[in-house]
Order: structure tokens, then C-alpha cells, then sequence
């Protein structure tokens, strides 16, 4: 029995040895909890309770999320067949319109749900019924992404509303859409920048909740983690970034000019630093957000390697885009910044309930408040998870 044991173990380290990511055992809940994308009915009620007292900053990040064009009563929607979306949305057939869109749904999901104003929610819905009735597919090369970002906003919500608002006739039919023109697109991942799977990940993971898919919910969540421990880099991974099974990067010459160059590699160091902080925040604000879905199914990553990644990563580049310089072995040298109002998910979850002290993060995270858009798939973090340990 002992030498089985010790042959198991042997083989269990292999991928570790080659600098793979172990899969994690299956992760879908017994049942899943509504609504659970995101952010959950306690969650919910703290902000309501806080924006009803006028607290801040959630009061402040509730006037700037219902003041934005994306809260407009009058909003029309401008559903597409077919969505084109080539490199950096040239062509933009649709690409903007559906992405606004979604987040426009979300928007007013959060603000019938703290208001009570059921127009808001009938607005959600009109937007939501609007694209379920009309799309079929995303072409393109950026279709992936781009179906990862407008797939990560809908379920959020689609859950709100779904499961907080009298009704939905059309609900059924959004699922639909969701499996047939979102979930295909995305589930199997991607080997472009880390960015790129991180959001189509996220969008996998909150769809997987509204459809209570458990075998694409493992799924995604497997490429999840494995995408997060190769674009996050712990010095514990020894002396190179892992990769993700099926990368094709398997010499330190392909692994460094996958990481933009970077050969020197240290805590929090992401696979796009040296790319731009605006990419890196897209993949540091998918990594929390699907953190903070798992969480609320029951999974907290957050005491695993995930959180300690999300925590390294967070403090890494917030001190630059608080302004330290970059010394000269850092993308040599030179940092082009603007990581966006992606930090205060992941701060709330390892500061705010875990007690974890993030110096730089806090810094950089209470000087952005209110947090408001990205226009891609980031809305109103301030709003939902600013001291929110409910």
C-alpha cells in the first residue's frame, strides 16, 4: 500500500515538474445559489441598507451608476443577428452596442434591486428580451473576447432579475442564448493573451450558475485556475511562469516572449505587465470576479494559491500605477499604465473579510472611489463590494 502511494505521489508531481497546472477536482455546487453571480442577495442587501442610510462612498458610487448613460430610462436597445468584432473591434459591427448593452442590463438590475423601482427592472428585462430574440453567433477574430465580455455582464443581470423581480416570461429564452451564442463560444478556452480566457472564463462560470450547468461549471473552472496560476507568477513556481496545458510553450525563449520579453520574474509579475496595465487589469479583474462567484457557490479560493496570485498581483501593480518608477529590469525600464477600476473586488474579499493588509491596493482602491466603469465588463465595484463582507 505504501509504494502505491508513493507512485501515485510521483505521478502527481509530473505536471507540477513541467510547469502545468494540476487539475482541481470537480467544484459545482450541490445546488447552486441565486442570485450568484457576482454578487449575492446578502451582498445586496448590505448595499441597499448602506445607499438607503446614505453612507459613503456607497451612496457616491449609486449617484454615479444611476446618473451614467447606461442607468437612461430611455435607453434603446440595439440588438445584432450577428456580432463582427475583428482585432481591437475594427470591424465594430455590434461590438460596442452589445457590451453597453449588458452592462446597461446590469446597471439596472442593481439599481431596481436597491431602489425598488420596478422600472428599471422592466428596463433590464427589455434589453435582456431585446439580444435573446435577435442574436445567433460572433464572428471575427475577436469574437472569443468579445463574447467573453458582453458574456460576463448578462448573467449578472439576468440573476438579479431572475430571482429578485415578480417576472420574466422570457427568461427561458435568455438561457437559451446564453448556452447557444455565449457558453459554445467560450467554454474551451483560449491560448491568446491570459486576458483573453480570464474573461471568457468568467463569462463561462456566471453562465454555468444561470443555466445550473455543473459539467461546464467544473469545466470552466478547471481552465480557470489553471489560466490564473500561468498568469499570475509566485516565486514558488520555481524559476519560470507556469503554462497551461496545450499552450505549446515549452522552452524559457517561447515562455519569455509569451510574458512581452520579461525574463526576470518576481511576485505578482502577470504575463501582460509589460504589455500595458490596462490588459493586466482585465485579466486581474476576471481572476476576482470568478473568485467571488465561487465564493458565493460555495468554493472559496481565496485560502488557496488563487488568492494569494489575486493578492500579489494586486499589490504588484498598484504600487507602479501609484507611481513608483520601474527599475530597469522591469519591462525595461518602462510601464505603460492604467490598470482601470478593476481592485476592489479582490481588496474587499482579502482585506475586508480576510483581514490580509494590501498597503498599495487600499491606497490605489480609495483613491479610484467611486469605481466606476470600464465599458468592457467592469461596473460599479465600489457600489457592490466596497467594505462588503456580507
Amino acid at each position: 500500500m505504501s509504494r502505491l502511494r508513493k507512485v501515485v505521489t510521483l505521478a502527481a508531481l509530473v505536471p507540477l515538474a513541467l510547469g502545468l497546472v494540476a487539475t482541481p477536482a470537480p467544484a459545482a455546487p450541490a445546488t447552486f445559489t441565486h442570485p450568484g453571480v457576482l454578487v449575492s442577495r446578502p451582498q445586496l442587501d448590505f448595499v441597499k441598507t448602506q445607499v438607503n442610510a446614505g453612507a459613503q462612498p456607497w451612496k457616491a458610487a449609486y449617484d454615479q451608476a444611476k446618473s451614467s448613460a447606461y442607468a437612461s430610462l430611455s435607453r434603446t436597445p440595439k440588438p445584432r443577428a450577428v456580432v463582427e468584432c475583428g482585432s481591437y473591434s475594427n470591424p465594430n459591427y455590434g461590438c460596442t452596442d452589445e457590451r453597453e448593452d449588458a452592462i446597461a442590463a446590469y446597471t439596472d438590475a442593481l439599481i431596481w434591486y436597491i431602489s425598488g423601482d420596478a422600472r428599471y427592472a422592466q428596463k433590464a428585462i427589455a434589453l435582456m428580451d431585446a439580444w435573446s430574440a435577435t442574436i445567433t453567433s460572433h464572428t471575427n477574430s475577436n469574437a472569443p473576447l468579445q463574447t467573453g465580455w458582453a458574456g460576463s455582464s448578462w448573467p449578472r443581470a439576468a440573476e438579479i432579475i431572475k430571482y429578485t423581480y415578480t417576472s420574466w416570461p422570457n427568461s427561458g429564452r435568455f438561457g437559451t442564448m446564453l448556452r447557444d451564442v455565449y457558453l459554445n463560444k467560450i467554454i474551451n478556452g483560449s491560448n491568446s493573451n491570459g486576458n483573453w480566457e480570464l474573461s471568457m472564463m468568467e463569462a463561462a462560470v456566471g453562465i454555468s450558475v444561470f443555466l445550473e450547468d455543473k459539467t461546464n461549471f467544473d469545466k470552466a473552472v478547471t481552465r480557470y485556475r489553471n489560466r490564473v496560476a500561468a498568469y499570475v507568477y509566485l516565486s514558488s513556481d520555481g524559476a519560470l511562469p507556469k503554462t497551461v496545458p496545450g499552450s505549446g510553450l515549452s522552452t524559457r525563449d517561447q515562455i519569455v516572449g509569451y510574458w512581452q520579453g520579461q525574463g526576470t520574474f518576481v511576485d505578482g509579475l502577470t504575463q501582460e505587465t509589460c504589455r500595458d496595465f490596462t490588459h493586466t487589469g482585465y485579466g486581474i479583474a476576471a481572476i476576482a470576479d470568478v473568485a467571488e462567484t465561487l465564493r458565493i457557490q460555495g468554493q472559496d479560493v481565496y485560502g488557496t494559491d488563487v488568492g494569494e496570485r489575486l493578492r500579489q498581483a494586486l499589490g504588484f501593480q498598484s504600487k507602479y500605477q501609484l507611481g513608483t518608477a520601474a527599475p530597469s529590469w522591469l519591462c525595461g525600464g518602462h510601464l505603460n499604465l492604467g490598470l482601470g477600476p478593476v481592485t476592489e473586488v479582490g481588496f474587499n474579499a482579502l482585506h475586508t473579510r480576510l483581514g490580509i493588509a494590501m498597503t498599495n491596493t487600499q491606497t490605489l482602491t480609495e483613491r479610484q472611489r467611486p469605481a466606476g466603469s470600464n465599458n468592457l465588463f467592469v461596473a460599479w465595484q465600489t457600489l457592490t463590494h466596497a467594505g462588503n463582507a456580507a
